[in-house]
């Protein structure tokens, strides 16, 4: 797999190129070809939210990876199967069980004086069967009924493992994803805005120039589009903490697509708010910085965790990309002069990324794990 490395440095230049330009060559904002690419963006983006990282965040989230007890579970089943194909006596099969959990008689001495069975008193699998194993060994019952209850133990940890995992992941899930989408939500609100293109768009027809300065109000744009930037850079750095490159690339191109008419635009944005040059290349370099430096924290730091923690963190990003896309389209779509026009934007970015997955899949580039 690609280093996370090289993700970072093209969503860098990407978001420098395009936003340099407008900076350095005096390129004018093309607001009808702006967009046009925002809302090809803005397709791509849901694309690829729908159809990639919330089904593959899904899978990731709902992953169990197996832990001590699961994998015990497993080998004391197979013991038992044996047991019941008549392999070997009921006797042998506790001996080998015994064998599975590393002997248990200091481990096991405290549970004495527990009523009734020790294992049910919530210790862990290893505890509970050791707990049989002992009575078994006392004479407090026979071989086969301590294979029973041992068979009892495999059979109700698997039961409320998986109504435990299903009821919380299916919270967290969606927590997620609307965190996601409430975030984007909750700073657009607050005037931490992420749509610079229509900010310059609004200033350019209430005064009837584009040479507005409001030092303020740039600057919270310009955060707005940093933390936009950012969840970006967490989107592809979770993906490809899976380790998956087909995954990751998919995510990669619908951030850079995104990427190029944002930073172009706040390139714009930004020679017409700012009265020094320097402070418009500052403005750039920090949108751009964005989106690389989140991807290699995330990268890191989700490479150590639990899988459905990155499955998670991918739900996440797929709830910013949602707010982020539509809102980047709606106003477009519902305004009556060029709504047909917009919508065909978006529609035609849909199809461009349903096309590349196509590619990849009939080049057998899917995931896998």
């Amino acid at each position: 797999m690609a280093s996370p490395i090289l993700y970072a440095v093209a969503a860098l230049i990407i978001a420098l190129i395009c936003g340099l330009a407008p900076v350095f060559m005096g390129i004018k904002d093309d607001k009808e070809r702006l967009k046009l690419l925002t809302g090809i963006a803005a397709g791509i983006i849901i694309a690829s939210a729908m159809l990639v990282v919330i089904p593959e965040g899904y899978e990731l989230a709902m992953t169990d990876e197996p832990g001590a007890d699961d994998a015990l579970a497993g080998s004391v089943a197979l013991v038992i199967l044996e047991v019941g194909h008549g392999g070997i006596n009921a006797t042998e099969g506790i001996e080998e069980i015994e064998a599975l959990i590393g002997g248990h008689g200091a481990d096991h001495e405290e549970e004495e004086g527990h009523e009734g069975h020790g294992h049910e008193s919530g210790a862990s699998l290893s505890d509970s069967i050791g707990a049989v194993i002992e009575e078994v060994e006392n004479g407090d019952i026979n071989a086969t009924n301590g294979i029973e209850e041992i068979e009892d133990l495999i059979s109700t940890h698997g039961h409320a493992k998986e109504s435990h995992d299903e009821h919380a992941s299916g919270l967290l899930m969606g927590g997620a994803i609307m965190a996601g989408f409430l975030l984007m939500f909750i700073l657009e609100g607050s005037g931490i805005g992420h749509a610079v293109h229509e900010e310059h768009h609004d200033h350019e027809h209430s005064h009837g120039h584009g040479h507005v300065h409001h030092a303020a109000a740039g600057g919270l744009l310009v955060l707005g589009l940093t933390m936009h930037a950012a969840t970006d850079g967490l989107a592809v750095g979770a993906a490809a903490a899976t380790g998956d490159l087909a995954i990751t690339a998919t995510v990669l191109l619908a951030v850079l697509i995104h990427k190029g008419p944002a930073a172009f635009s706040l390139g714009v944005f930004s020679t017409h708010e700012r009265s020094d040059r320097k402070d418009s290349i500052r403005d750039v370099v920090i949108f751009s910085l964005a989106t690389p430096v989140m991807i290699m924290l995330a990268y890191y730091a989700l490479s150590d965790l639990d899988t459905y923690l990155i499955g998670l963190a991918m739900l996440f990003s797929a709830g910013t990309f949602l707010y982020v896309a539509t809102v980047d389209t709606l106003p477009d779509i519902h305004n009556p002069e060029d709504g047909k026009k917009a919508l065909m934007h978006v529609i035609i970015g849909v199809v461009i990324l349903v096309a590349l997955l196509f590619v990849a899949d009939s080049l057998d580039l899917g995931h896998s794990h």
